[in-house]
């Protein structure tokens, strides 16, 4: 197709480009148009794909003719456009409510108006300041993964004293939902007051209770939908039936040996030492490139972001997420009765994920134009090399003929980014999980 394409960009985040498309293609839709219609439909008198063009233009109307090769010659068209302007749209492309129609022996054209990703700027440039954690495992590293494999053999026991709920203790409770709390319905339902799943405010309302105490548990939240604000009330009645703490044991020679298979605390630790090693070597490379990612994020000057481009964020983070659900064999309410969460934290942690990846997309968009980055041919073909597709041409040639061939550099671009973010980084160590423990400690005091 013979097209030629003009642009002007009167703001930011808003291109408008002006598509010619020669003569010789609007003839070939136009006759392409006729065919298809005298193919589809049955013309009195006519075999099925020989009724003439008056017969079709008295009974369909050369309107709706036009129209038809209109948007074909449209749809054909814009892949091509998108590809020598190389920008991924957001959303639809806008022709106008009702774009002239192509006319015959004449070229055509029309004015296109694509909503694109705003020009930003970062009010630094430099490569961020980080910190990360030791590469070796560290004791504290060390102390907390053998809890943790402790923790597998806890053992709950009645508490005998006559206290509330408290701490990490775990709740046996009847429960009858009043309103959004079905799923903690039932007898001797379980509840751990430090398990993150279940809402914070139902295990609030679970602090201090008794054995026998009853009441009436709720609580109210404000989501937004559909653009407007609306509120969820949660309640259920709660009867406490019993009381558990947990017991933890300690590691001693014996349990080390009977519960670990290690011959001695010193086997074990050594064990776990070289473990949470291995699993660094390959969790670290991307956890610095999350953190320079998240810090270059913070650089970026613009205030709002459009929602057209948080909408679109948000749509592929929402598509990912179901489709890796369905290939654990999971559905969205299985996940979410799992998490003890609703339908409106679901979509708000989204959001907040969206704004979040936007913010650091175009902080990485403005870091790759300050640095000149360019995309070449050999990076997009290393690229489907990478994403091991069996004919790599096959696949270029398909991806630019649907106009999604930009996208794919515009991914390059921020790699690239990222990788000029990693390298040029200062780093500094920090042992995290005492900063943790540290923390923790004086917010108890």
């Amino acid at each position: 197709m013979n097209i030629t394409v003009n642009t002007q960009k009167p703001e930011s985040g808003l291109l408008v480009a002006t598509l010619t498309i020669g003569k010789k293609d609007v003839d070939a839709a136009i006759v392409a148009t006729y065919k298809d219609i005298a193919r589809k439909y049955a013309f009195q008198g006519f075999r099925r794909g020989r009724a003439p063009r008056p017969v079709i233009d008295g009974i369909v109307g050369r309107q709706a003719v036009l129209a038809q090769a209109t948007n074909d010659l449209l749809t054909e068209a814009e892949p091509i456009m998108i590809e020598q302007l190389d920008i991924v749209p957001l959303g639809q492309i806008d022709y106008g409510e009702e774009p002239d129609l192509v006319s015959e022996k004449s070229d055509y054209t029309i004015e296109a108006k694509i909503n694109v990703r705003p020009d930003v700027e970062l009010d630094s440039y430099d490569a961020p300041s980080i910190n990360m954690p030791p590469e070796e495992a560290i004791d504290a590293e060390i102390d907390q993964q053998i809890k943790m494999l402790l923790s597998y053999r806890t053992t709950f026991e009645d508490v005998e004293e006559d206290r509330g709920a408290e701490g990490n203790d775990m709740v046996l409770a009847d429960v009858e939902n009043i309103s959004n709390l079905r799923e903690y319905e039932g007898e001797n339902r379980m509840f751990s007051l430090d398990n993150p799943r279940f809402h914070e405010e139902f295990l609030d309302g679970l602090r201090g209770m008794k054995v026998g105490d009853e009441k009436e548990i709720s609580w109210t939240r404000s989501a937004e939908r559909d653009g407007e604000e609306h509120e969820a009330t949660f309640a259920a009645k709660v009867k406490v039936t019993a009381l558990r703490r947990p017991v933890t044991p300690e590691l001693t020679e014996e349990n080390v040996k009977s519960d670990f298979g290690f011959d001695t605390i010193d086997e074990l630790h050594e064990a776990v030492k070289e473990e949470i090693e291995a699993d660094k070597k390959s969790s670290l490379p991307q956890l610095k490139e999350d953190r320079v990612v998240e810090a270059i994020g913070e650089h970026l000057t613009l205030e709002e972001i459009p929602e057209a481009y948080t909408e679109q964020i948000f749509n592929e983070i929402a598509n990912q997420f179901l489709s890796s659900l369905q290939s654990q064999g999971m559905s969205l309410d299985m996940y979410l009765q799992s998490r003890g969460a609703t339908p409106d934290d679901f979509v708000k942690d989204l959001h907040e994920q969206a704004d979040e990846r936007a913010r650091q997309s175009l902080a990485l968009d403005a870091l790759a134009e300050h640095l000149a980055v360019e995309v070449t041919e050999d990076d997009v073909k290393a690229e489907f090399e990478r994403a091991g597709v069996p004919d790599v041409a096959a696949s270029m040639k398909q991806f630019e003929s649907e106009g999604r061939m930009p996208a794919v550099r515009e991914g390059i671009r921020r790699t690239k980014a990222v990788e000029w973010l990693v390298q040029n980084a200062e780093v500094t160590i920090v042992d995290e999980v005492a900063q943790k423990d540290d923390e923790a400690e004086a917010s108890e005091e």
